[in-house]
C-alpha cells in the first residue's frame, strides 16, 4: 500500500474496488483516493476539463455557486482581497465576488497558470470542486494556508464520503478526475492539526478560518 497523499500516513487499507480503478483510505485523516498508478495523465486529464462549460451567465451555476458565496461573504471584510484557485476556463465564482466590491486574482493549472498570483497574500482563498483533483493534496494545502493571512478564510466546495456502501453507489467517484475524497472526518483532522477554525454549511460547503 502507498502512503496517503494528504498526512502521509502509512495505515492505508483498501476501501472499494469498481471495474475502472481501486480506491484506498487512510486510517489517520480517513481519506479515500485512487493509487497514483490508476491516475489519468495530464493531457488525459486536461480533454476532460475542456469539455466542462462554466458560462457566467448561466443563472443555476450561479445559484450553485451562491451556496460558497454567500455565506463567506457574511464573514469578510468589504474590499476583502481573494483568490480564487482553480478557476476553470470560465471563472465565475471570482466575478459574483468582483461584483459585490471584493478584489479577485485567479489560478488554474490549465487555464490561468500565471504564478506571480502565489507570490501574494489573501484575505481569503475559494476552491469550488477542485479539492477531489489534486494529485498532491498536502502539497496544495499547504500552499493553500501559506496565501492566507492571519484570520483568513479558506471556502471550499466538495462532495464528501459518508461511508463505504453510500460510496459504492456514489456517481461522485465516476468521474476519472476525481482522485482524492474528503470526508468530514478528514476535515476535522486538518483543521486539528492546522490550527483552522472550521464550519459546515449543508452537505459541500466547507469554510476554515486560520487562527494564527
Amino acid at each position: 500500500m502507498e502512503a496517503c497523499p494528504l498526512c502521509t500516513g502509512l495505515s492505508v487499507h483498501h476501501y472499494h474496488s469498481d471495474k475502472k480503478r481501486d480506491y484506498l483510505q487512510c486510517g489517520s485523516c480517513q481519506l479515500v483516493f485512487v493509487p497514483r498508478q490508476q491516475r489519468l495523465n495530464a493531457s488525459a486529464e486536461k480533454a476532460i476539463y475542456d469539455l466542462h462549460i462554466n458560462d457566467p451567465s448561466d443563472a443555476g451555476y450561479r445559484r450553485f455557486l451562491s451556496r460558497l458565496v454567500s455565506p463567506l461573504q457574511e464573514r469578510l471584510s468589504q474590499g476583502s482581497k481573494g483568490l480564487d484557485f482553480g478557476c476553470g476556463p470560465g471563472p465565475t465564482l471570482s466575478l459574483m465576488f468582483e461584483e459585490q466590491g471584493y478584489d479577485m486574482s485567479l489560478y488554474d493549472l490549465y487555464y490561468y497558470s500565471e504564478s506571480s498570483v502565489l507570490n501574494n497574500s489573501y484575505d481569503f482563498v475559494t476552491a469550488t470542486e477542485v479539492i477531489e483533483h489534486l494529485y498532491e493534496p498536502n502539497l496544495v494545502w499547504q500552499q493553500w494556508l501559506s496565501l492566507i493571512k492571519p484570520l483568513g478564510w479558506l471556502g471550499l466546495m466538495t462532495k464528501m464520503v459518508v461511508d463505504v456502501d453510500a460510496f459504492a453507489k456514489w456517481h461522485y467517484k465516476n468521474d476519472q478526475t476525481h482522485v482524492v475524497f474528503f470526508s468530514r472526518a478528514t476535515f476535522e483532522y486538518l483543521a486539528q492539526r492546522d490550527e483552522l477554525a472550521l464550519e459546515f454549511i449543508g452537505n459541500d460547503v466547507i469554510l476554515l478560518r486560520k487562527l494564527t
